[in-house]
C-alpha cells in the first residue's frame, strides 16, 4: 500500500508566498501568488522529475494540498493554531474525486434462507495507481445511487472504504398533526431518562471496571517498551484496537438507542446542553501565593463519565433519525426542566 502524503514545497509567509509566487499584472504591480496554487504547480513539475511521485494519482495529491491550504488560511485568518508538521505515519486516509475511483459490486450475493438477509459478501473497487482490491459490503448499495467521492482510511484493525452516495430519494417533509411528545433527559448512571417513565441503560464502555484495567494494563506495556523499537508499535496497536472496539459498541447502541426513542412518539424534546463547558476545568484558587484545592481532581471522573456516554453524538444520531421519519427534535433551554 502507498501512502499518500505530499511534502511542503514551497516556503509560506502572512501574504502568501515568496518572490518565486509573484505574477506581474502590469509594469508597477505586482500581486501575491496563493500558496496553493504555487504547490500546485510545483507538485506536475515533482510527477514528471521523480518517479516517486509519478506512482501517485494527482487526484490525491491535491486533495492534500487542499487540506494543507485550508489549515494557513484558518492559521492567517481566523487565528487558530500553527499547522503542526506531520509525518508519513500520520496521513490515515486519502480520497479520490468523483469518477476516479470505481465500484464493482456483486449484486449475486445469497441470502440466508430463514431472514432473508444477504450473506456478506465481497465487492471490488478500482483505486488508480494501485489497482482492483476485494472488500466486504457492510451493507446493500442502492442501484439507482449516485457515487461521488471514495475516500480510504485506515484503522487499528485494518482499511476501510467509504462511499458518499447522492440518492433520489428525499427527506419526508415534518408533520403537522401531532399526537404525541416524548421528551428525554440524558445522564450518567441512566444514558436516558424518558417522560413516559422508561430509562435506557449507561453500558459504560469506556469506564466500567474490566475495560478500564484492560486499557491500564495494554498501556503500562506500551511505556515499558522501546521507543521507536517494533514491540512498542505492536503494543500501542493493541490499546488502538481497544479503543476502536469501546467506539464501535458505542455507536451500535446509541443507533439502537435512538431509534428507540423517535419511535416512541411524535416529537422528541431535549436538553440543549453546553456540554463542553460541563467538561471545562475548574478554575484555580490561589492564596498568598499558593494553589488551593478546587475540586478538579473529583472532577476528573465526572469529565470522564461524560465522555464516555457521548451525549453528542446521541444527540445527532437522534436529530438524524428524527429528520428520516419527518419527526421534529425539539432543543430547549435546560434550565428549570429536572
Amino acid at each position: 500500500m502507498i501512502w499518500y502524503y505530499c511534502p511542503l514545497t514551497c516556503p509560506v509567509v502572512k501574504h502568501g508566498v515568496l518572490s518565486a509566487g509573484l505574477t506581474k499584472i502590469s509594469k508597477k504591480q505586482l500581486q501575491w501568488g496563493s500558496a496553493s496554487d504555487v504547490q500546485s504547480k510545483r507538485t506536475t513539475e515533482l510527477r514528471a522529475e521523480n518517479p516517486y511521485y509519478s506512482q501517485i494519482n494527482a487526484d490525491v495529491l491535491q486533495g492534500n494540498l487542499a487540506k494543507l491550504d485550508k489549515a494557513y488560511t484558518g492559521f492567517f485568518k481566523h487565528q487558530r493554531g500553527f499547522p503542526a508538521f506531520r509525518k508519513v505515519s500520520n496521513f490515515k486516509s486519502f480520497q479520490y474525486k468523483p469518477g476516479v475511483a470505481k465500484l464493482i459490486i456483486n449484486r449475486d450475493g445469497k441470502r440466508y434462507k430463514r431472514t432473508g438477509e444477504r450473506k456478506p459478501c465481497y465487492s471490488r473497487v478500482y483505486l488508480p495507481s494501485i489497482g482492483t482490491i476485494r472488500f466486504l459490503d457492510s451493507r446493500e448499495i442502492p442501484e439507482t445511487a449516485a457515487q461521488r467521492t471514495i475516500t480510504v482510511k485506515k484503522e487499528a484493525d485494518g482499511w476501510y472504504i467509504s462511499v458518499l452516495l447522492e440518492l433520489a430519494e428525499e427527506l419526508l417533509d415534518l408533520k403537522v398533526d401531532i399526537q404525541s411528545s416524548v421528551g428525554i433527559d440524558v445522564g450518567i448512571n441512566k444514558l436516558v431518562s424518558l417522560s413516559d417513565g422508561s430509562f435506557i441503560e449507561n453500558p459504560k464502555f469506556a469506564t466500567n471496571k474490566a475495560t478500564r484495567r484492560r486499557l491500564r494494563i495494554r498501556q503500562r506495556r506500551v511505556n515499558r517498551k522501546v521507543k521507536g523499537s517494533r514491540n512498542r508499535a505492536k503494543a500501542g496497536l493493541l490499546v488502538a484496537k481497544l479503543h476502536k472496539q469501546i467506539r464501535d459498541h458505542r455507536d451500535g447502541y446509541q443507533w439502537q438507542a435512538a431509534s428507540k426513542i423517535v419511535k416512541t412518539a411524535d416529537v422528541v424534546v431535549r436538553e440543549d446542553l453546553n456540554i463542553k463547558g460541563m467538561k471545562a476545568r475548574c478554575k484555580p484558587k490561589r492564596s498568598q501565593g499558593r494553589f488551593l484545592p478546587n475540586g478538579q481532581a473529583a472532577k476528573r471522573g465526572l469529565n470522564r463519565a461524560i465522555s464516555d456516554a457521548a451525549w453528542g453524538g446521541l444527540f445527532d444520531k437522534i436529530a438524524w433519525l428524527g429528520q428520516k421519519a419527518g419527526k421534529p427534535v425539539l432543543a430547549e433551554n435546560p434550565q428549570y426542566t429536572s
